[in-house]
């Protein structure tokens, strides 16, 4: 079949087998690069870090878990197992583009020698935790990191079987503020109705540190986390224009639980003297972020200011400054901010980035085209971690869908 981009309300509706494929190999090719070389300061050389050699991601098929597996199979020669949840394609219909991205990465890492695995199915039930726990037992042992990268709209308890549903939606009064779509440079206005108290407590079931505890509860129980195992989930804090929606948003609320859950995990874990980190990373473009009102305006602008100063990094670029400046970087203890987190949008938060990005964003006027900003970037990011807007790929072939 002919395989072409299809998007409705920011959500991308088909991936590309091929284009994935190149997503995943041009990640793989920049930190082997990097791995080795020793002369950019900003990602140093992992060749004399004390790395993981056996890790879990949880949500490893995209975005920031995606590049964790990544990294940590080529800088670390890690054995990796992922878990998530995948529509896996048919004669007639594309998969995900996290089944595409790890069926290309597993052949990568099978080529290179090194073990990888994964298992597809609902991350937060005890079935796929069983499952999960017994591969580790067979095939690594133990695990020495445990990255939770999940992102998901809904989430059945594994006791009550209750299906909780996770909306991105301000608390208190509604949110109105400029955006823009992907497919359009026209600024227009959106408005976000509030949340009620039952749909932040959903919110916080779904996207909060639960399962996560779960995770290394069970983890734990079944002696499958190595001496000084670490565990690390990702957040986002982000600019004051979007804290309303986000940040002080229900998402916020579920944040503000991940980062609790990080210290009573570490707390768990010191009798195999591990710990639990919440990483906070800077604005990408993910399948979750590009559906977020007044976000793709504001990454946009912050993409223009940041590549004018040579601060711009994809997601591969920041796991790998995490994990090497500051997970293991070798330093007798891990920089933290006041409140515990690991702080890798640092280049994002810094007042000359902010401050000019406020400026342009007083620029913006409802029903105008954008003014600046790198619109075109953010679009190219968003097709590309769907496997199109690779220039070199013909997308008028003829492709199987079921074959990466």
């Amino acid at each position: 079949m002919i395989i072409t981009k299809k998007v409705l309300r920011n959500v991308s509706l088909t991936a590309h087998p091929i284009g994935c494929r190149r997503y995943v190999e041009d990640q793989i090719a920049w930190v082997q690069k990097h791995a080795h070389d020793a002369s950019n300061p900003a990602y140093p050389a992992a060749d004399n870090l004390s790395l993981p050699k056996r890790v879990l991601v949880l949500g490893g098929s995209t975005g920031y878990g995606l590049s964790s597996r990544i990294f940590a199979a080529f800088a670390a020669k890690a054995a990796t197992i992922n878990v998530s949840f995948e529509r896996e394609p048919t004669e007639n219909k594309t998969a995900t583009p996290g089944w595409y991205n790890t069926m290309a990465f597993e052949k990568k890492a099978t080529e290179a020698g090194l073990k990888a695995f994964s298992v597809f199915g609902d991350a937060f039930s005890n079935e796929v935790k069983e499952k999960t726990a017994d591969l580790i037992a067979k095939e690594l042992g133990q695990v020495d990191l445990v990255v939770y990268s999940l992102a998901s709209p809904l989430r059945n308890d594994p006791v009550t079987g209750q299906t909780y549903r996770s909306v991105l939606k301000p608390i208190g009064p509604a949110f109105t503020a400029l955006s823009v779509d992907l497919d359009s440079d026209v600024v227009k206005t959106a408005t976000i109705e509030p949340a009620t108290n039952e749909q932040v407590q959903e919110t916080v079931k779904v996207m909060g540190g639960e399962d996560w505890s779960l995770w290394v509860d069970y983890l734990m129980e079944r002696n499958l986390l190595a001496p000084n195992a670490m565990t690390v989930a990702y957040s986002y804090i982000g600019p004051k224009i979007t804290y309303p929606v986000y940040r002080e948003g229900t998402i916020g609320k579920a944040k503000e639980d991940l980062e609790r859950t990080a210290a009573s995990l570490s707390k768990k874990l010191e009798s195999i003297q591990g710990k639990a980190f919440v990483s906070v990373n800077k604005a990408l473009v993910t399948r979750a972020s590009a559906v977020i009102p007044v976000v793709p305006l504001y990454m946009a602008l912050l993409y223009e200011v940041m590549k004018e100063r040579g601060l711009h990094e994809h997601c591969t670029q920041q796991i790998y400054r995490l994990f090497t400046t500051l997970l293991y970087a070798n330093n007798e203890q891990i920089l933290t901010d006041e409140q515990g987190r690991i702080r890798v949008d640092d280049w994002e938060m810094l007042e000359e980035v902010q401050s000019e990005v406020e400026k342009r964003w007083a620029l913006q006027r409802e029903g105008e085209i954008l003014k600046g900003g790198d619109l075109a970037g953010v679009q190219e990011e968003y097709e590309q971690i769907h496997g199109f807007g690779f220039a070199d790929i013909d997308y008028s072939q003829d492709v199987d869908p079921r074959v990466i």
